[in-house]
Formats: C-alpha cells, structure tokens, sequence
C-alpha cells in the first residue's frame, strides 16, 4: 500500500462541504440563564412544551456532531500516525521499496557528512541523557539546585556522579549556552523586524494601488506604411537540457507570443546530451520555423558553465548586435501571448531600466502537501519581497527566468558570468551596482511547474542557497568599491546578503532544531516559550497572507520550514566556505503538466496523437530519416512497443531522519519538566522531520 502523502486538504474540503440543518443560536439577556436554540424553519410564535422539546433535541444533535467532526480529526491524525509507523516498518526495518545505497562516486560531500556526523554526536547525548534522567526521577533524585551535597546525603557513587554533572550543567554549560541562545533569539528579532517591515510596505502598496505604469505604453508607429516599426526587436531565449517532457509546451507557447515576427527572434539553447532528446527538440523547432516564426535551434557539445555559460554563448552571436531586448524563459516556463506587450513598454522613455521581472504562477501548485507548501513561500516571495524591493529601491534579485533585460544593460555590467550556480543573482548585482533600475509587475504571470518530489525540491534549495554564499564572497569587494550609494551598499550587504541568505537558515537551524533540544537537557539555560511559539506562528501567519486559500497549511508550513532549514543551512554552508557541493548543478525535474494555454490551443488546433517521440511533425519525421540514412543506419520505428518502466523508488535522509530522533527524545525529556508548549513543538516538529526523512512528503514513487 502506497503512503498518505499528509495532505488533508480533501479533509478540510468535506469539512467547508458538510451540510445539515441551520441552527441559530441566540443570547438575549448579557447576564443569561437559559440558552434559547431556535430553529430557522420554527413557524409562529408560541408552541409551549413541543418547541422546548425541539429545542432540546436540536442542543443533542449539535453535541453530536461536534463530537462526529471532532472523532473524524482524531481518526485522520491516528490514520497519519498509522502510515508513519507503518513506514518506519517497511523502510526503516524491512528496507523495502528505498533506492540502492549511493556508488562510491556519489557518496555524500564531506560538508554534508560533517553535518550528520555532528547532528549524530548530539543524538547519542541526547539518548544517553534521556536514560539518565529517567533514572534519576525514578530514584527521586531532585534537588531546588545545584550545589555540592554534604558526604552524609550523597548515598553512592552514581549519586555522586549525578551531582556533579548537575553542578557542572549549571556551572560550566548552561552560561555559554545561554549566551549562544541570546545571539539567536537578536538574529531572530532582527529578521522578524524585516519581514514586518515588508509587510507592512506590501500593505502600504495595496492600500495607495501603487504599480509601475510605462510613460509611453503605446507601441504603434506614426508611419502608416511601417505600422509595425514602434516594437523594438526582442530576442526570446530558451535554455534546456534534457528537458523531454516540457520542451514542447515552452516552444509552443514562446512561438505565440503576440508580437511582430520580423521583430523577433527564438533562441533554443539546447544543452541536452540525450541523442533522441535532441532530435525531438530540433523538430519541434523545425515545425515552427515551416509556420513563420523567426527560431533557430543551437546546440553546445558541452555544458561548460551550465545555464550560464549557455547564455553566454547564445549571446556571443553576430545577429544579436541587431536587437535591443532580451527575454529568458525557462524550459517549463509557459508565458501568455500578451507577455511582451505588457512588459516592454516599461523600457520606452525610461533610459535607465534595465530589468522588467514578471511574477511566476504555477499549474501544479495542488498537486500535492509539498507543492502547496512551495506556493506559500513563493507567494510571498513575489508578493511581498519582489514587490517591495521594486517600488521601494529598484533592486532586487533577478528569478532567472520571465523576466526582459536590456542588451545594453547586460554588456554594460559584463554579461553572464559562470563563476556560480545563481548567475541570475550575479547579473542582476552586476547591474545594480552600474546604476540600473529594476521593475517587477506583479499582475503579470508567467506559468511554470513546481518540483513535485522532496529529491527534486531539495537540490533545487541546495543550489539556491549555496550559489547566494558563494556570490558574496566574489562580490563583496566590489560592492564596496562601487559608486552607488552608501545606502544601497548597505542593503545589499546587510539585507540582500547578510540577513535574508545567511542569517536566516543560521538561526533557523541552529535555534529550532539544535539549541531547542539541547535546552531540555540543560534546563539552567532558558529558551523563552515566546520565541518557540508566539513570533514564528506571527511570521508563518504574516507568509500565508499573499496566499490566503492555504491557511489551512499554516501550521505544517511552519514545521515544514523548520525542516527544510538542515538543508540550507547546509547549503549555506558549502558556499560560504567553497565546498565541492556547492558547484554542483542538477536540473530540476520537470513532468510536463497540461497548463491553460496547452488547453486551449488543444481546442484551437486537431494536434497529433501522443507517443514516445512526442512532438515530432512530419517535417521533424523527415528530417530524423534524413540524418539516419546519412549515418547508414535502419530507418526508425516512430511507434514502438511499449517498454516497462523503470521502477522508482524512495530514498531515506539521514539528517532529516537524525534530527527526527533528536527531536522526539527532547520531547520525551521535556515532559520530565513539565514544559507543555516545548513537549508539542518538539513532538511535532520531530514527526515533521520523520515524514521528510523518510520521504513520504510530495510525489509518491514507492
């Protein structure tokens, strides 16, 4: 049987569903004695004992239902905790279903196994004090303090010992560690002051409908004969690499765009290495050259730089000279006909622009738990910080992908660069700090996927906060040399840098998942309930509001970020200090879901049958057997059998799995304490970690 995949969203659906009879409860008198319940449907007036009667079975039958509706919540957690179990059994035990233990030349980077070795020492503590402990409270081993006990009470050696590690734990641990948990819970305050602060711009926006408006929206020529000579020329760019599923949706959908053909031109950047992958794309690209449209297809023999050094080399061709434009769509990236019409003319009489940044909406965001989990962090990411940063200070960080740059603006900086993974990043401070202006228009949507895996998301969040680390170190000397502002030196330095990529997954890791357990065995150092519950429910509360249709999630967004903060406190630290993982550039899986667009051109347009060479038109047919015959090979079979797939298989996390354990002991040792709030955040936080660990959250493969 295949695991619940923890999304209790059909739950909560049937909840919002559930029908019955209206009640309406009313409290006349403030200082009441009798609760009166009557019935919408109650005719007259009078009715003597039969309405009191009425009244009273309706008061049963409310009881009843709150009790059904509070039985189905238990019966939903137990079913959750059932599956979880039940998962700990088959992956954990009988090691069923997991994926093969990684080749010698995959093993984890010495970064990551530090990390675990390290999360692993703090887990045998852990378990060795919990033993100890218990111990000690079934001996009745309490003391108002610690202190040295006279040689009459001390009873014998393990007493002893006992006493002096309580001494020691007062004496020696607990003030350092206190000293550590204080410089968190500063870095904590300072954070949560710069997400209110966003907020409260985001609102501020709202409130006076703020929004970049071009000074000269028109496109239209003045000459009749050249109707078409206002539209600038824009060169589109689609950079892939074996990007089978959804190549043929982002071609398509690039293609369409409204916008002059003589005034554009389509880039493939194909950095495939997979042969049919290939000529699948070059079809494709053949398809739509025979219907009109400017596109060429290029294609590297090397992947040198990844997307960076990709679009480096697109940009390096004698023809772009002819263009002033350029627009980055990624290869799940699905953008509206009317994309370019809507942020082009930003740049008309606005010679300092360099950047126009549209806002990313998503096809697959109710997929599953994990890709409505990514939806509330990107909401507000686009929502909140993109748009405040433009309206605010022009800069932000380019999202590297549905997004127009002026040509000028990207020689003028240096163009691309292959020093890191984030070169959209790297652009867009280059830029910044040559004095150009960023916009983001956010009621213009681009669609994409969300990854649908926790494997596939997580590299994704690896790249994303090991390339930032890596950006400052290269940067760091330049933003100060730079010319531009002291103020703007300091937010990129403090905020864009500092606050938001290091201080973040520092002290979320380092305070919720470390110093927070490690508390319940050194309780002379105090974490205040405030900073464990109150603040983080306030910031969750704060991220949800750009989504609102997900407040359902909001309390397992909050544990859900607490575990991804392992993952980029590591990646955090790879760059930071250059390790090996911190080059490392994995594709993100894509599956090619149907969006609007592709729905509708199906309705416009009779499009051929699907199977294994999707995409491929008659002329792509013709040329394959073309390139076959030239190389003396047999001609290809378009229809083949259909072969059995490769069976999936989960994978097991080990530091997520570690923490899970270290968790769920802190929980068991806080209830020796009798700390409530810490006992339920640990216990759930622990099982949060369990459920990631063991791989039970987004796309099921098993």
């Amino acid at each position: 049987m295949a695991p619940t995949n923890f999304d209790f969203v059909e739950w909560w659906n049937k909840e919002q569903l559930r029908g019955g009879t209206p009640v309406v409860v009313k409290m006349a008198n403030p200082n009441y004695t009798m609760l009166e319940i009557e019935s919408p449907r109650a005719g007259g007036f009078g009715g003597g004992g039969k309405d009191k009667g009425k009244n009273a079975k309706q008061l049963t039958w409310v009881l009843l239902l709150k009790a059904h509706r509070a039985a189905g919540c238990l019966a939903w957690m137990a079913l959750g905790l059932w599956t979880v179990l039940a998962a700990i059994k088959k992956r954990l035990i009988l090691r069923q279903g997991l994926a093969p233990p990684p080749s010698t030349a995959a093993k984890p980077h010495k970064g990551g196994s530090r990390l675990f070795k390290a999360i692993t020492g703090f887990l045998v503590f852990a378990i060795f004090m919990l033993c100890v402990e218990v111990a000690a409270h079934l001996m009745g081993w309490h003391f108002p303090g610690p202190y040295w006990a006279p040689a009459f009470q001390v009873q014998n050696l393990a007493h002893s010992i006992y006493l002096g590690w309580l001494y020691l734990r007062a004496e020696y641990i607990a003030p350092p560690l206190q000293l550590l948990i204080n410089f968190c819970i500063c870095l904590f305050l300072i954070q949560s002051a710069d997400r209110i602060i966003l907020c409260i711009g985001c609102m501020w926006i709202k409130w006076k409908n703020i929004k970049p408006i071009p000074v000269n929206p028109s496109l239209e020529s003045d000459d009749i004969e050249q109707p078409d000579k206002g539209y600038p020329m824009v060169l589109v760019q689609i950079p892939m690499c074996n990007e089978r599923e959804v190549y043929e949706q982002s071609i398509s959908a690039v293609c369409q765009l409204d916008w002059p053909r003589h005034r554009m031109l389509v880039q493939v950047l194909d950095d495939s290495d997979d042969v049919d992958t290939q000529f699948l794309i070059k079809a494709e690209v053949t398809k739509w050259n025979q219907k009109g449209i400017n596109i060429i297809y290029r294609h590297r023999t090397n992947r040198t730089g990844y997307k960076a050094g990709n679009l480096k080399s697109a940009m390096s061709c004698e023809y772009v000279k002819d263009y002033e434009f350029v627009t980055i769509f990624d290869a799940d990236f699905q953008p509206k006909a009317d994309f370019l019409k809507r942020t082009v003319p930003h740049f008309r009489d606005n010679p300092e622009l360099g950047l126009v940044q549209a806002r990313w909406s998503f096809v697959n965001k109710d997929e599953n738990l994990l890709t409505r989990l990514q939806n509330i962090n990107l909401s507000f990411h686009f929502e909140v910080e993109q748009q405040v940063n433009g309206v605010f200070i022009n800069f932000f960080g380019f999202n590297g992908t549905a997004g127009v740059w002026r040509i000028k603006a990207l020689e003028e900086c240096g163009g691309w660069l292959e020093r890191t993974t984030v070169e959209d990043m790297d652009i867009a401070v280059r830029a910044h700090l040559c004095g150009w202006k960023f916009i983001f228009v956010n009621d213009v949507r681009c669609l994409c996927e969300l990854p649908e895996s926790y494997e596939a998301y997580r590299k994704q969040q690896h790249r994303w906060h090991s390339g930032p680390m890596q950006l400052f170190r290269l940067c760091l000397p330049d933003i100060i040399k730079s010319e531009v502002s002291v103020g703007k030196k300091a937010n990129m330095i403090f905020l864009f840098f500092l606050l938001r990529k290091l201080i973040l997954p520092f002290y979320s890791f380092t305070l919720f998942c470390i110093i927070l357990p490690v508390t319940m065995f050194v309780p002379e150092a105090m974490l205040p309930v405030w900073v464990v519950c109150y603040i983080p429910a306030l910031m969750s509360f704060l991220n949800v509001l750009p989504a609102p249709r997900s407040f359902p999630f909001l309390i397992p967004y909050l544990l859900f970020e607490n575990t991804m903060s392992v993952t980029k406190f590591n990646a955090m630290i790879s760059g930071l200090f250059q390790l090996s993982s911190a080059h490392e550039w994995v594709v993100t899986k894509k599956t090619g879901r149907a969006s609007e667009g592709e729905l509708l051109s199906s309705v416009q347009e009779t499009k051929p049958s699907v199977n294994l060479n999707r995409g491929v038109s008659d002329s792509g047919v013709e040329l394959l057997k073309q390139k076959q015959e030239h190389n003396s090979l047999p001609p290809p079979i378009l229809a083949p059998a259909p072969t059995i797939p490769k069976k999936k298989a989960n994978r097991l996390y080990r530091k997520e799995l570690s923490l899970a354990f270290l968790l769920l002991t802190a929980a068991a040792r806080s209830l020796l304490s009798a700390k409530g709030v810490h006992f339920y955040f640990l216990l759930f936080q622990g099982i949060s970690f369990l459920v990631v660990g063991l791989d039970l959250i987004g796309e099921q493969v098993s």
